[in-house]
């Protein structure tokens, strides 16, 4: 599932963004509101986690816009304001919850996971392709009614291939969201969990689902 956190505060973001990636989630985020807004408009995000102190347009504005739009999105609001009007103010804005910082993160994991359980945007909750079935809120994989035996990290490079299903990601894109580093062409992490996760996925089957794209990257795909 796809995660938008919109954070001024750089060590926060940082927080939120590994911990969601090490759960299974792939992140972007975006430092101030008039980014956040942007990639809300134009990325379909499972949920939105949105602080309301942020630069250029805060976290209600971005919220009305939101609304105004034809996006689905969940929306979690993040604020370290506590005051009772404040809260009902983002759930009259649309907001489908509300968390006041300082927080714990098993918490926030434990909220957004309920939301894309029972939002009125349901998310994408199951992924297939051929005998291939991702459960994306159980993190778990099955093939020919297989379970799968993947890592945190195999998982999300498994459902991020998925989710792109016919589209040839980068070794640079990949290295972004999943390791949440910048592609050195000496360094080969990418190719050697591709080679991994194949091991997993496809060698015990007589389809592929995961293909290399000589000199662009990989994609998932039934040949």
């Amino acid at each position: 599932m796809k995660v938008l956190i919109v954070e001024d505060e750089i060590k926060t973001a940082k927080f939120l963004k590994k911990g969601l990636n090490e759960a299974g989630f792939v992140v972007d985020v975006a430092r101030d509101g008039l980014e956040g807004l942007h990639l809300a408009l134009e990325v379909d995000f499972d949920l939105v986690i949105l602080d309301v102190m942020l630069p250029s347009l805060d976290g209600w504005q971005v919220l009305t816009c939101l609304r105004q739009s034809s996006r689905p999105s969940l929306v979690l609001l993040l604020t370290a304001r506590d005051a009772v009007h404040e809260r009902v103010r983002g759930l009259e804005l649309g907001a489908d919850d509300y968390l006041v910082k300082p927080f714990a993160f098993s918490e926030l994991l434990a909220r957004v996971r309920s939301l894309l359980r029972r939002g009125p945007a349901r998310a994408q909750e199951n992924i297939r392709m051929a005998d291939l079935e991702i459960d994306l809120l159980r993190q778990r994989a099955t093939r020919a009614g297989h379970r799968l035996d993947l890592t945190s990290k195999e998982f999300l490079l498994l459902t991020l291939l998925a989710r792109r299903a016919g589209e040839v990601l980068s070794r640079t894109l990949i290295a972004e969201a999943v390791w949440d580093m910048n592609f050195d062409s000496d360094t080969n992490v990418v190719d050697v969990n591709v080679r991994r996760l194949r091991a997993k996925v496809d060698e015990p089957f007589p389809m592929k689902l995961i293909h290399t794209v000589r000199g662009a990257g990989y994609v998932m795909e039934c040949n």
